[in-house]
């Protein structure tokens, strides 16, 4: 399989510093090496879209839209082989990953189509006195960080709007999976974006570098991905130079069955939002808070799906469960399960580490009790803990109890309550009676420590764009 392995800069690709392994999870062996950049690289990289900014930006919005468009079709005809270096670097099962694929190239069609929609503004001003103009302009140099669970999606999630807005940026993608943003930026490359608009850099020092670059004032924008840990740090970096900042962070959804679900759709529903990616998702249902009256036929009939899950490789035939992106990562799922157990969690399936090669970890149901700590964790994987409600208040309460906002599940036969429940939930986004529900066309992002801005919909280009207001003299 060919595989990019060098860095990208000013549209050429170029050694680094030196290289890292890039590791497959399910056999812990090496797929290839991949360049690493110095001090010398991210310099590069940032001088790059620092010149390539101003004839960007006056790009004409169609010219952009087309190129977005042709990295859309190749990103589609390449959709296999994408899906396949997915699968191999993330860890993820096939079926995943083709998805994410599918869902990675509609932000490029969808921006396409924003990038000549921008709106703006033009009336009188209350007084008579003047006309108010308002427009957008691009921001300028944009550092993206993108986490490992999903390396296609969060890469063009952030890529497709930067390139409509008429923004250069840098990329930098995680360390454990950076083949799948390479091969993305070749796509860019082919589609015809001009150099130096996208770089990609992979840097030796991650966090003293990243520190660097936020504190270069040629840098004005960052959108970052990952945790929420992680991302605190990054906004008090951004702080000094006051850089714009939209954070994608984490999430500790709550799926709320309510006395009146549909048990077999809210188990169905339960199956996607556990267990899309492995749970290895920041809108992955990661508490389970079921009502009393139904929570034995619920338990019984989620566990009884948990459990026919196939786990294998990714790129094994038929496999349902694949291991996680590195053993640390499978360790942190063991340790939190252990933890639970411990304070009194009942393993309803799984809870074991296998033994043998690979980063894989069981799809686990542990019933809990509301103080259980694994409750005030995200568990990134396959691991679902049950705690059991009287009223809808009390439902309400559980879910909301949590720094976290990023989105919720609703599970009712009654609309009207599922929408007051919805209402009441402190989160940005939440689904109700689905399993799924992130679209391109759609804002996404939370409330609380889940974040700051949106991506996607119609509002996700402006995280790329400064409002200007002229006024005109009549």
């Amino acid at each position: 399989m060919e595989l990019k392995t060098d860095l990208y800069i000013d549209g050429a690709w170029v050694k680094g510093n030196g290289t890292i392994p890039v590791i497959d999870p399910s056999t812990g062996s090496a797929i290839c090496e991949v360049a690493t950049a110095g001090d010398s690289e991210c310099e590069a990289a940032i001088s790059a879209a620092h010149r390539a900014f101003p004839s960007w930006a006056k790009t004409a919005p169609r010219v952009r839209s087309e190129i977005l468009r042709k990295a859309f079709e190749i990103m589609v005809a390449e959709s296999d082989h994408l899906a396949k270096i997915v699968s191999m670097e993330n860890g993820k099962v096939l079926t995943d990953a083709k998805g994410e694929i599918a869902y990675a190239a509609e932000f490029f069609r969808w921006f396409a189509e924003e990038a000549v929609r921008t709106p703006g503004d033009f009336r009188s001003s209350p007084s008579g006195d003047k006309r108010i103009l308002v427009t957008h302009q691009p921001i300028g140099v944009s550092l993206l960080i993108t986490p490992w669970n999903f390396p296609a999606a969060m890469a063009t999630r952030k890529i497709g709007p930067a390139i409509a807005a008429g923004c250069t940026m840098i990329l930098k993608p995680a360390t454990e999976t950076p083949l799948t943003a390479l091969w993305i930026v070749d796509i860019l490359h082919r589609a015809g974006l001009p150099k130096g608009v996208i770089n990609l850099v992979l840097p030796s020092k991650t966090g003293a570098m990243i520190s660097k670059m936020l504190h270069d004032p040629r840098v004005r924008n960052l959108s970052f991905t990952g945790s929420t840990e992680v991302g605190r740090t990054l906004l008090k970096e951004s702080a000094d130079l006051v850089l714009r900042t939209s954070m994608e962070l984490g999430g500790n959804a709550p799926f709320v069955v309510l006395d009146d679900a549909d048990i077999d759709q809210a188990v169905a529903g339960a199956m996607i939002a556990k267990m899309r990616n492995g749970g290895a998702a920041c809108t992955a249902a990661n508490r389970f808070i079921v009502a009393n009256k139904v929570a034995a036929e619920f338990t019984t009939k989620f566990t009884a799906a948990m459990g026919a899950l196939k786990v294998a490789p990714g790129l094994d035939a038929g496999a349902q469960l694949g291991a996680s992106v590195s053993l640390k990562e499978r360790n942190k799922i063991a340790e939190l399960v252990d933890a639970a157990v411990a304070a009194g969690g009942e393993l309803k399936l799984g809870g074991k580490t296998p033994d043998g090669v690979g980063a894989f970890y069981p799809a686990t149901v542990i019933s809990v009790k509301k103080e259980n700590p694994i409750l005030r964790n995200e568990v990134f994987g396959p691991v679902a803990p049950i705690v059991t409600f009287d009223t809808d208040e009390e439902a309400i309460a559980l879910a909301n109890d949590t720094e976290y906002g990023l989105i919720s599940y609703v599970y009712s036969s009654d609309l009207k309550r599922a929408i007051r429940t919805a209402e009441a939930l402190e989160a940005g986004m939440v689904a109700i009676n689905r399993g799924v529900i992130s679209d391109p066309a759609a804002p996404f992002g939370g409330v609380k420590q889940s974040g700051l801005g949106r991506e996607g919909g119609f509002v996700g280009i402006h995280e790329f764009l400064e409002t200007k207001y002229i006024g005109v003299e009549i």
